[in-house]
């Protein structure tokens, strides 16, 4: 079992994007999505990673409570999609942006989701559909190029890591990011 530190930044159900400012250390309200879009559920990023966008690589949490911004929560990544969108309003210049898929350690409920594919294609379909309309709304474009089980996204997550300037030193024992 791979497992991450990961930080909320929009908990699920939320209208409200929050992002975190690193020069700050606070979060930032960012937009207001349109009336009945929320976050199907909690919204973050891994600590110590950094995408092609620059910002840290970004994952859900799928769990059975609730979190709030700032959360930091032990999880196990069950997969991801590899992605593209366009990187500014209006251009058709795209960059990867990947989205990570994740379960609580602590979970009760979803205990037994390892991989991308125990969970109901549904659901897989309603996340793919919710970044593609929440990327719409601001003039980008987004598609999944590829889903991921959890050995393919553990990869990505683990060589990104190594690219990165601050190195998250991973947990060999557990698989950890630390």
């Amino acid at each position: 079992m791979f497992t991450v530190d990961i930080v909320i930044e929009t908990p699920k159900g939320s209208a409200l994007k929050y992002d975190y400012d690193p020069t700050t250390h606070f979060f930032k309200l960012k937009k207001i999505l349109p009336s009945g879009m929320v976050f199907p559920y909690d919204f973050g990023f891994i600590p110590g990673t950094k995408g092609e966008d620059g910002d840290p690589l970004d994952i859900i949490m799928i769990s059975e409570f609730a979190s709030f911004p700032g959360c930091v929560i032990t999880c196990k990544i069950i997969g991801g999609f590899k992605a593209e969108q366009s990187e500014e309003k209006g251009k058709k210049k795209m960059i990867r942006n990947d989205r990570f898929f994740s379960i609580p350690k602590c979970s009760q409920i979803l205990k037994n989701i390892k991989t991308l594919g125990d969970l109901p294609l549904e659901t897989v379909n309603e996340l793919e559909d919710f970044f593609i309309d929440y990327n719409r709304i601001e003039g980008k474009e987004f598609h999944v190029l590829e889903k991921l089980d959890s050995h393919e996204a553990k990869k990505i997550i683990v060589n990104n890591n190594h690219k990165n300037e601050k190195k998250v030193v991973g947990d060999e024992e557990s698989g950890k990011l630390q």
